[in-house]
């Protein structure tokens, strides 16, 4: 069973709230009152349920973490193969929640808007056909732009996007790629295509699409079609961990921007 952690985050922060809330205005005075009727000669410290302390305790922590993980930064680790070389399986990353807006928790609304998702950012956003798995991908297509992908090139509005040569190393080929003004690296896997990784596509306005830099490992766009905006989480900008698996230690060394 999935587990939505935005929403139960939610749910906790504003439950925590109310008791505080409730407590601070209506049930604290309420035994203060009760103590001094039963005792009004001492001055002897007023009790607090163990559901409100426990929620005055929690709720400042949640309301923080609210903040941070809805507006500002969200941590994610990489399941998958599909953006290799840039990314590798058991990167823990970090996603700038505010680059292309704010969005409300849950419900993913634009309340503010920013910038958009430009050629060449490493986006995450919830996969259209399971909106509660977050995908990770390339933006190459931006809102109106016609994209073609034939022989393992890319096209773009007419125009070949360009790539160089860098190593082989069997069974993929790592190459270099200029999209837009961005320079990243790709895998190409020689004699593989999947069905339907071929085509040509019109990007409808107020939708994006994406590719995977392990061009011929890559559920992506090619398959399912564009990224609705309203589906866009934020654009990852940077490594801070590498833990492949439970039975490895954590690494370091790959820490740093994302290109």
């Amino acid at each position: 069973m999935d587990i939505d952690f935005p929403l139960i985050l939610v749910i906790l922060t504003f439950a925590t709230g109310l008791v505080w809330l409730a407590d601070k205005l209506f049930l604290r005075p309420r035994r203060a009152v009760k103590a001094s009727a039963v005792a009004p000669e001492k001055d002897s410290a007023i009790t607090e349920p163990y559901l409100v302390e426990l929620s005055r305790s929690f709720f400042p922590v949640l309301a923080i973490v609210l903040v941070l993980r809805s507006f500002l930064v969200e941590p994610f680790q990489i399941p998958s193969g599909s953006m290799l070389p840039t990314l590798e399986v058991g990167d823990f990353i970090l996603v700038n929640k505010f680059a292309y807006g704010l969005r409300l928790p849950v419900l993913g609304s634009k309340v503010v808007s920013i910038d958009d998702p430009g050629r060449g950012d490493v986006m995450v956003f919830r996969y259209p056909e399971d909106r509660k798995t977050n995908y990770i991908k390339r933006v190459v297509g931006l809102p109106g732009d016609q994209i073609r992908y034939r022989d393992k090139t890319l096209f773009i509005n007419g125009e070949k996007v360009e790539s160089r040569f860098v190593a082989r190393l069997p069974p993929n080929e790592y190459r270099r790629e200029q999209l837009g003004g961005v320079e990243h690296d790709i895998f190409l896997t020689k004699g593989r295509l999947g069905t339907g990784g071929e085509g040509e596509w019109q990007v409808p306005e107020g939708y994006y699409f994406v590719m995977g830099d392990n061009r011929d490992n890559s559920n992506d766009s090619r398959y399912w079609g564009t990224v609705p905006d309203d589906l866009v989480v934020g654009k990852a900008f940077a490594i801070w961990m590498h833990w492949e698996s439970l039975a490895s230690l954590p690494s370091f060394r790959r820490v740093g921007g994302i290109e």
